[in-house]
């Protein structure tokens, strides 16, 4: 399936906070890892995903940590609680409600 550029910020905005929360789930990475990982799939800001990092932490559905590396300043490490945990599964099924919703609006 060929994938089609969004173009359209407010389909991101609304979806990016549960992409990072949903890549936390399977481990701890970093803040350029996880612009990496989302940037492969959505043109996103870097500094636009920091915010959202920020925002999460601050909401306490976060920690971090770092890590000290070889390759240059230590990183810092985001580690999704389990408050975070539970806010990616409720928005993963409110996500998959919303998108049937307008697969039916919209004819699909």
């Amino acid at each position: 399936m060929e994938q089609v550029p969004i173009t359209n910020s407010q389909f991101k905005r609304g979806a990016l906070e549960m992409c990072v929360l949903c890549l936390l789930r399977s481990r701890d990475r970093y803040g350029y890892e996880l612009t990496e990982a989302i940037s492969h799939e959505l043109d996103v800001a870097a500094g636009t995903l920091y915010l959202i990092l920020k925002r999460l932490k601050s909401d306490g559905l976060v920690v971090t940590y770092l890590v000290e590396s070889s390759d240059g300043p230590a990183r810092k490490y985001y580690h999704l609680t389990d408050s975070g945990r539970d806010s990616a599964k409720r928005m993963v099924a409110e996500w998959h409600s919303f998108v049937g919703c307008v697969d039916k609006l919209i004819g699909n």
